[in-house]
Protein backbone atom coordinates (compact mmCIF):
# COMPACT_ATOMS: atom_id res chain seq x y z
CA UNK A 1 0.00 0.00 0.00
CA UNK A 2 2.90 2.34 0.56
CA UNK A 3 3.66 2.73 -3.17
CA UNK A 4 0.17 3.76 -4.36
CA UNK A 5 -0.33 6.13 -1.42
CA UNK A 6 2.99 7.83 -2.16
CA UNK A 7 2.07 8.09 -5.85
CA UNK A 8 -1.22 9.71 -4.92
CA UNK A 9 0.56 12.23 -2.75
CA UNK A 10 2.96 12.99 -5.61
CA UNK A 11 0.03 13.65 -7.94
CA UNK A 12 -1.62 15.98 -5.46
CA UNK A 13 1.66 17.78 -4.82
CA UNK A 14 2.08 18.32 -8.56
CA UNK A 15 -1.48 19.62 -8.82
CA UNK A 16 -0.73 21.98 -5.96
CA UNK A 17 2.36 23.26 -7.74
CA UNK A 18 0.37 23.86 -10.94
CA UNK A 19 -2.32 25.69 -8.97
CA UNK A 20 0.40 27.88 -7.49
CA UNK A 21 1.56 28.68 -11.04
CA UNK A 22 -2.01 29.72 -11.78
CA UNK A 23 -2.12 31.94 -8.70
CA UNK A 24 1.03 33.69 -9.88
CA UNK A 25 -0.61 34.09 -13.26
CA UNK A 26 -3.75 35.61 -11.76
CA UNK A 27 -1.74 38.19 -9.86
CA UNK A 28 0.03 39.17 -13.05
CA UNK A 29 -3.28 39.46 -14.92
CA UNK A 30 -4.58 41.70 -12.16
CA UNK A 31 -1.68 44.01 -12.99
CA UNK A 32 -2.68 43.90 -16.65
CA UNK A 33 -6.31 44.78 -16.00
CA UNK A 34 -5.27 47.56 -13.60
CA UNK A 35 -3.02 49.03 -16.31
CA UNK A 36 -5.81 48.82 -18.94
CA UNK A 37 -8.99 49.67 -17.01
CA UNK A 38 -10.94 50.83 -20.06
CA UNK A 39 -10.38 47.48 -21.78
CA UNK A 40 -11.54 45.36 -18.87
CA UNK A 41 -14.37 47.39 -17.34
CA UNK A 42 -17.16 45.01 -18.44
CA UNK A 43 -18.67 42.75 -15.78
CA UNK A 44 -17.54 39.45 -17.38
CA UNK A 45 -13.89 40.39 -16.76
CA UNK A 46 -14.21 39.35 -13.16
CA UNK A 47 -11.70 37.55 -10.90
CA UNK A 48 -13.12 34.19 -11.95
CA UNK A 49 -12.31 34.83 -15.61
CA UNK A 50 -8.76 35.87 -14.73
CA UNK A 51 -8.39 32.72 -12.65
CA UNK A 52 -9.76 30.55 -15.48
CA UNK A 53 -7.32 32.05 -17.98
CA UNK A 54 -4.29 31.59 -15.73
CA UNK A 55 -5.34 28.08 -14.72
CA UNK A 56 -5.81 26.98 -18.34
CA UNK A 57 -2.27 28.01 -19.23
CA UNK A 58 -0.74 26.59 -16.05
CA UNK A 59 -2.29 23.16 -16.55
CA UNK A 60 -1.49 23.09 -20.26
CA UNK A 61 2.22 23.87 -19.84
CA UNK A 62 3.04 23.03 -16.20
CA UNK A 63 6.75 22.42 -16.78
CA UNK A 64 7.35 26.17 -17.16
CA UNK A 65 7.87 28.79 -14.48
CA UNK A 66 5.37 31.56 -13.88
CA UNK A 67 7.77 34.01 -15.52
CA UNK A 68 8.02 31.82 -18.62
CA UNK A 69 4.22 31.62 -18.89
CA UNK A 70 3.70 35.35 -18.47
CA UNK A 71 3.43 36.25 -22.17
CA UNK A 72 1.25 33.23 -22.98
CA UNK A 73 -1.18 34.00 -20.16
CA UNK A 74 -1.36 37.68 -21.07
CA UNK A 75 -1.96 36.77 -24.70
CA UNK A 76 -4.91 34.55 -23.81
CA UNK A 77 -6.41 37.40 -21.77
CA UNK A 78 -5.90 39.69 -24.78
CA UNK A 79 -7.84 37.18 -26.89
CA UNK A 80 -10.80 37.43 -24.52
CA UNK A 81 -10.62 41.23 -24.74
CA UNK A 82 -10.54 41.06 -28.55
CA UNK A 83 -13.53 38.72 -28.56
CA UNK A 84 -15.46 41.15 -26.37
CA UNK A 85 -14.55 44.13 -28.54
CA UNK A 86 -15.79 42.48 -31.72
CA UNK A 87 -18.68 40.31 -30.53
CA UNK A 88 -20.29 42.64 -28.00
CA UNK A 89 -19.05 46.19 -28.52
CA UNK A 90 -18.78 46.50 -32.30
CA UNK A 91 -21.94 48.06 -33.73
CA UNK A 92 -21.03 48.00 -37.41
CA UNK A 93 -18.75 46.38 -39.92
CA UNK A 94 -16.68 49.57 -39.81
CA UNK A 95 -16.12 49.04 -36.07
CA UNK A 96 -14.87 45.52 -36.75
CA UNK A 97 -12.60 46.69 -39.56
CA UNK A 98 -11.13 49.35 -37.26
CA UNK A 99 -10.20 46.68 -34.69
CA UNK A 100 -8.56 44.55 -37.40
CA UNK A 101 -6.72 47.50 -38.95
CA UNK A 102 -5.43 48.79 -35.60
CA UNK A 103 -4.15 45.40 -34.49
CA UNK A 104 -2.44 44.51 -37.75
CA UNK A 105 -0.75 47.91 -37.80
CA UNK A 106 0.57 47.25 -34.29
CA UNK A 107 1.81 43.83 -35.40
CA UNK A 108 3.69 45.62 -38.17
CA UNK A 109 5.37 47.90 -35.65
CA UNK A 110 3.06 50.91 -35.46
CA UNK A 111 2.22 52.71 -32.25
CA UNK A 112 -1.38 52.11 -31.11
CA UNK A 113 -3.74 54.99 -31.95
CA UNK A 114 -4.88 57.08 -28.97
CA UNK A 115 -7.85 55.59 -27.20
CA UNK A 116 -7.54 52.19 -28.93
CA UNK A 117 -7.07 50.12 -25.82
CA UNK A 118 -7.03 46.68 -27.43
CA UNK A 119 -4.25 47.76 -29.77
CA UNK A 120 -2.36 49.26 -26.85
CA UNK A 121 -2.30 45.96 -24.97
CA UNK A 122 -1.28 44.14 -28.14
CA UNK A 123 1.60 46.59 -28.50
CA UNK A 124 2.68 45.72 -24.95
CA UNK A 125 2.71 42.02 -25.89
CA UNK A 126 4.58 42.73 -29.13
CA UNK A 127 7.23 44.72 -27.29
CA UNK A 128 7.64 42.02 -24.65
CA UNK A 129 8.01 39.37 -27.34
CA UNK A 130 10.56 41.53 -29.12
CA UNK A 131 12.98 40.76 -26.28
CA UNK A 132 12.87 37.06 -27.22
CA UNK A 133 15.74 36.19 -29.61
CA UNK A 134 13.53 34.13 -31.94
CA UNK A 135 10.90 36.83 -32.41
CA UNK A 136 12.72 38.84 -35.05
CA UNK A 137 12.96 35.78 -37.30
CA UNK A 138 9.48 34.43 -36.51
CA UNK A 139 7.58 37.70 -36.36
CA UNK A 140 5.99 37.07 -39.81
CA UNK A 141 4.58 33.77 -38.51
CA UNK A 142 3.20 35.48 -35.40
CA UNK A 143 1.71 38.24 -37.55
CA UNK A 144 0.12 35.69 -39.89
CA UNK A 145 -1.56 33.84 -37.02
CA UNK A 146 -2.87 37.15 -35.68
CA UNK A 147 -4.22 38.03 -39.13
CA UNK A 148 -5.92 34.64 -39.43
CA UNK A 149 -7.54 35.09 -36.03
CA UNK A 150 -8.76 38.62 -36.82
CA UNK A 151 -10.10 37.58 -40.23
CA UNK A 152 -11.99 34.72 -38.59
CA UNK A 153 -13.60 36.86 -35.88
CA UNK A 154 -14.58 39.44 -38.51
CA UNK A 155 -16.08 36.71 -40.69
CA UNK A 156 -18.06 35.39 -37.73
CA UNK A 157 -19.37 38.92 -37.07
CA UNK A 158 -20.56 39.05 -40.69
CA UNK A 159 -22.28 35.70 -40.37
CA UNK A 160 -24.16 36.87 -37.29
CA UNK A 161 -25.03 40.39 -38.40
CA UNK A 162 -25.38 40.53 -42.18
CA UNK A 163 -28.53 39.58 -44.13
CA UNK A 164 -28.93 36.22 -45.78
CA UNK A 165 -27.42 35.67 -49.22
CA UNK A 166 -30.29 36.52 -51.62
CA UNK A 167 -29.17 33.83 -54.08
CA UNK A 168 -29.23 31.00 -51.54
CA UNK A 169 -31.33 32.36 -48.68
CA UNK A 170 -28.55 31.16 -46.36
CA UNK A 171 -26.78 33.37 -43.84
CA UNK A 172 -24.81 30.86 -41.77
CA UNK A 173 -22.23 28.36 -43.07
CA UNK A 174 -22.58 24.61 -42.90
CA UNK A 175 -20.55 22.70 -40.31
CA UNK A 176 -17.54 22.34 -42.62
CA UNK A 177 -17.51 26.07 -43.29
CA UNK A 178 -17.94 26.81 -39.62
CA UNK A 179 -14.96 24.63 -38.68
CA UNK A 180 -12.87 26.19 -41.45
CA UNK A 181 -13.26 29.39 -39.44
CA UNK A 182 -12.00 27.88 -36.16
CA UNK A 183 -9.17 30.41 -36.02
CA UNK A 184 -11.78 32.65 -34.37
CA UNK A 185 -11.06 30.64 -31.21
CA UNK A 186 -7.49 32.06 -31.35
CA UNK A 187 -5.84 28.93 -29.94
CA UNK A 188 -3.37 28.92 -32.80
CA UNK A 189 -2.41 32.54 -32.14
CA UNK A 190 -1.88 31.78 -28.45
CA UNK A 191 0.12 28.68 -29.36
CA UNK A 192 2.51 30.46 -31.71
CA UNK A 193 3.03 33.17 -29.11
CA UNK A 194 3.77 30.52 -26.49
CA UNK A 195 6.20 28.61 -28.68
CA UNK A 196 8.09 31.72 -29.75
CA UNK A 197 8.27 33.00 -26.17
CA UNK A 198 9.31 29.71 -24.56
CA UNK A 199 10.48 27.39 -27.32
CA UNK A 200 13.93 25.93 -27.59
CA UNK A 201 15.68 25.47 -30.93
CA UNK A 202 14.18 22.00 -31.46
CA UNK A 203 10.65 23.27 -30.85
CA UNK A 204 11.11 26.19 -33.23
CA UNK A 205 12.61 23.94 -35.88
CA UNK A 206 9.32 22.01 -35.92
CA UNK A 207 7.07 25.06 -35.66
CA UNK A 208 5.26 24.40 -38.95
CA UNK A 209 4.36 20.85 -37.87
CA UNK A 210 3.30 22.09 -34.45
CA UNK A 211 1.05 24.76 -35.93
CA UNK A 212 -0.55 22.24 -38.28
CA UNK A 213 -1.27 19.83 -35.42
CA UNK A 214 -2.46 22.69 -33.23
CA UNK A 215 -4.94 23.77 -35.88
CA UNK A 216 -6.50 20.32 -35.71
CA UNK A 217 -6.70 20.58 -31.92
CA UNK A 218 -8.27 24.02 -32.33
CA UNK A 219 -11.17 22.48 -34.25
CA UNK A 220 -11.68 19.98 -31.45
CA UNK A 221 -11.73 22.77 -28.86
CA UNK A 222 -14.15 24.79 -31.00
CA UNK A 223 -16.72 22.01 -30.81
CA UNK A 224 -16.07 21.19 -27.14
CA UNK A 225 -16.65 24.86 -26.34
CA UNK A 226 -19.82 25.05 -28.43
CA UNK A 227 -21.42 21.95 -26.98
CA UNK A 228 -20.81 23.23 -23.46
CA UNK A 229 -21.87 26.85 -23.98
CA UNK A 230 -24.76 26.73 -26.45
CA UNK A 231 -27.19 27.99 -23.79
CA UNK A 232 -25.15 31.11 -23.09
CA UNK A 233 -24.37 31.57 -26.77
CA UNK A 234 -28.10 31.56 -27.55
CA UNK A 235 -28.73 34.11 -24.78
CA UNK A 236 -25.87 36.38 -25.89
CA UNK A 237 -26.51 36.01 -29.62
CA UNK A 238 -23.25 34.18 -30.30
CA UNK A 239 -22.71 31.81 -33.19
CA UNK A 240 -22.46 28.14 -32.25
CA UNK A 241 -22.00 24.85 -34.08
CA UNK A 242 -25.48 23.80 -32.93
CA UNK A 243 -26.91 26.61 -35.03
CA UNK A 244 -25.41 25.17 -38.22
CA UNK A 245 -25.76 21.41 -37.56
CA UNK A 246 -27.85 19.09 -35.41
CA UNK A 247 -26.37 17.82 -32.13
CA UNK A 248 -25.79 14.28 -33.38
CA UNK A 249 -23.76 15.58 -36.32
CA UNK A 250 -21.70 17.83 -34.04
CA UNK A 251 -20.99 15.01 -31.57
CA UNK A 252 -19.99 12.68 -34.41
CA UNK A 253 -17.67 15.26 -35.92
CA UNK A 254 -16.13 15.97 -32.51
CA UNK A 255 -15.37 12.28 -31.99
CA UNK A 256 -13.79 12.06 -35.46
CA UNK A 257 -11.69 15.18 -35.00
CA UNK A 258 -10.55 14.14 -31.53
CA UNK A 259 -9.44 10.71 -32.73
CA UNK A 260 -7.60 12.29 -35.66
CA UNK A 261 -5.85 14.82 -33.44
CA UNK A 262 -4.82 12.22 -30.88
CA UNK A 263 -3.30 10.11 -33.66
CA UNK A 264 -1.46 13.10 -35.17
CA UNK A 265 -0.13 14.06 -31.76
CA UNK A 266 1.07 10.53 -31.10
CA UNK A 267 3.15 10.73 -34.28
CA UNK A 268 4.30 14.26 -33.49
CA UNK A 269 5.36 13.12 -30.03
CA UNK A 270 8.22 11.15 -31.55
CA UNK A 271 9.80 14.43 -32.70
CA UNK A 272 8.45 16.97 -30.18
CA UNK A 273 7.30 15.05 -27.10
CA UNK A 274 6.84 18.04 -24.81
CA UNK A 275 4.92 20.14 -27.33
CA UNK A 276 2.78 17.18 -28.36
CA UNK A 277 1.95 16.77 -24.67
CA UNK A 278 1.12 20.49 -24.53
CA UNK A 279 -1.47 20.00 -27.29
CA UNK A 280 -2.78 16.78 -25.72
CA UNK A 281 -3.27 18.68 -22.48
CA UNK A 282 -5.24 21.39 -24.27
CA UNK A 283 -7.80 18.80 -25.32
CA UNK A 284 -7.95 17.13 -21.91
CA UNK A 285 -8.07 20.32 -19.85
CA UNK A 286 -10.74 21.91 -22.03
CA UNK A 287 -12.93 18.82 -21.90
CA UNK A 288 -12.71 18.64 -18.12
CA UNK A 289 -13.13 22.37 -17.59
CA UNK A 290 -16.32 22.65 -19.63
CA UNK A 291 -17.93 19.79 -17.74
CA UNK A 292 -18.32 22.20 -14.82
CA UNK A 293 -17.83 25.82 -15.85
CA UNK A 294 -17.38 28.36 -18.63
CA UNK A 295 -14.73 31.06 -18.96
CA UNK A 296 -17.38 33.75 -19.32
CA UNK A 297 -19.62 32.55 -16.50
CA UNK A 298 -21.10 29.70 -14.48
CA UNK A 299 -22.46 26.71 -16.38
CA UNK A 300 -26.14 25.93 -15.82
CA UNK A 301 -26.49 22.65 -13.96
Amino acid sequence: MTGPVQTGRDVVAEQGRVCALAVRGVRDLQDVTAAHPELFDAAPFDPALLSSVATAIAFTAPWHTAAELRITTRTLLWVFAADWQVDYLARSADDVRAVVTDCLAVADGAAPPPGRHLARLLADLRDELAAVPAFDRLRPVWRDELARMLAAVAREWDWKKLPADPSTGRRLPDLDGYLDNADNLACSFVNVTHWIATGDDETLAHLSDLLAAGRGVQRVLRLVNDLATHGRDAEWGDLNALLVADPAQVHTRLAELTARSRAELAALGERCPRQADYLHRQISFTGGFYEVSDFWGVRDE
